[in-house]
């Protein structure tokens, strides 16, 4: 048994690489059970979104260089180009670097509640898709449970903090009076509605959610008084609107320089704030080279991010010696369980042995013996081959060498210094 958590992330790659990295929703089965046959691996589960692209794999050994291999030859990388960014956790360190990414320890935004729901979302995928085992399933669960104590005894949580604020705290630093501001949000997914949330709070005067599905922008714009649209009528809303904010799912970009440029002549180049949320990118990189663009990506929230921290500081270190223990309860549980199979063999092997010698005891009976005479053949035929198996191998042990099987049996069998020398009472 070994886990292994690998991947990339905000921290190691850029968000050129992690977009070539991320794995669409509608390829996460395939991938899942390919990974599995193509590497020694025996459970996996994937957990992809804009900032973080992770396996997580449970094997008899650790075949990490294997698994690098494969990442890169699914998405068309060079191996060294993916080997320069991505990290490997094995076994406890898997363990701790799992739980910590399911806190909000490890996010651009410390202690952001929406990982929680990802890391679900990638548990149910990996359960479709057969790759989740009694192992790697029993981690999840862990890792949700540690999670939720962190949420409940800390304040990590406290005061909203994430991408989705970051962008509109952004955008209040470059307008001044946001109750004038109309806003346009391309997506309809969790991100987005955070902002719809966090600007319809701060009194934005309109807001425009577009996407691919009317049916869902409709539900979304419902909950906050906003205009739904399909994403073919962004050209004619990007000449009313002062904040655009993007997240989708989409393989392209959704926003190109030409049609932005257009919009800035109508608006005579009254200037625009925007954020790219998505991961692979909504908002191609040359809108922002366009004079009146404030355009940003999630890379460059960075900052904002950094001072809307401070208040979570200090409860990310009860929140890191949660982790910890749950982390190190689970190993120890694990161990357990381990345990628990060896006895449940041992305790099989040992009634086996009893019912054969029994049963010879009672055909001895049966022809007359003396009952004496049977208790103690079955006694010593009982006592000899309980001790068989372990006599074989200890002594094969010892010709080898391996002293140390020898004081593991002494503590095995409780066996006290001196215990063989003394003389039966």
């Amino acid at each position: 048994m070994a886990f292994l958590a690998l991947g990339i992330n905000h921290k190691t790659a850029s968000v050129d690489v992690r977009e070539r990295v991320a794995f669409t929703p509608e390829q996460l089965v395939e991938a899942l059970q390919q990974l599995c046959l193509r590497t020694e691996s025996r459970e996996a589960a994937i957990l992809s979104t804009c900032n973080r692209s992770e396996l997580y794999l449970e094997q008899d050994s650790l075949t990490a260089d294997a698994v690098l291999a494969w990442l890169a030859d699914y998405h068309q990388l060079s191996l060294e180009e993916l080997r320069a960014c991505a990290y490997v956790h094995e076994d406890d360190s898997a363990v701790r670097h799992m739980m910590r990414v399911a806190s909000g320890l490890d996010s651009m935004v410390l202690g952001e509640p929406q990982i929680l729901g990802q890391m679900k979302s990638a548990y149910a995928v990996a359960r479709e898709a057969g790759t989740v085992g009694p192992l790697l399933g029993r981690l999840f669960q862990a890792t949700f449970s540690t999670a939720k104590l962190v949420r409940t005894d800390t304040a990590i949580g406290e005061n909203p903090v994430s991408v989705a604020f970051a962008a509109v705290s952004l955008a209040k630093q470059i307008f001044s009076d946001l109750h004038r501001s109309q806003a346009l949000l391309i997506g309809a997914g969790e991100t987005i509605t955070l902002v719809a949330r966090h600007l319809h709070e701060q009194g934005v005067k309109r807001i425009v959610v577009a996407n691919r599905t009317l049916e869902r922008a409709s539900q979304l714009a419902q909950q906050f008084g906003a205009h739904a649209v399909l994403l073919a009528e962004i050209p004619h809303e990007l000449v009313n609107s002062d904040i655009v904010i993007s997240s989708t799912a989409s393989q392209l970009p959704i926003l190109g320089k030409g049609a932005v440029e257009s919009a800035l002549k109508l608006r005579k180049h009254k200037p625009i704030f925007m954020v790219d949320i998505a991961v692979p990118r909504d908002i191609e990189p040359e809108v922002g080279e366009l004079d009146d663009v404030y355009l940003y990506s999630v890379d460059d929230l960075h900052e904002v991010i950094a001072e809307n921290l401070k208040s979570r500081q200090g409860a990310a270190q009860a929140a890191e010696e949660l982790v910890a223990a749950g982390a190190d309860d689970f190993m120890l549980r694990l161990r357990e369980l381990a345990a628990v199979d060896v006895l449940k063999a041992y305790r099989q092997q040992a009634e086996r042995l009893r019912d054969e010698e029994l049963a010879k005891a009672q055909r001895l009976l049966a022809n007359g013996n003396s009952a004496d005479e049977v208790l103690a053949l079955l006694a010593r035929g009982l006592t000899n081959k309980l001790l068989h198996a372990p006599s074989v191998q200890l002594k094969k042990l010892s010709a080898d060498g391996r002293i140390d099987a020898l004081a593991v049996a002494q503590e095995l069998f409780a066996l006290d210094e001196g215990t063989t020398d003394k003389p039966p009472q």
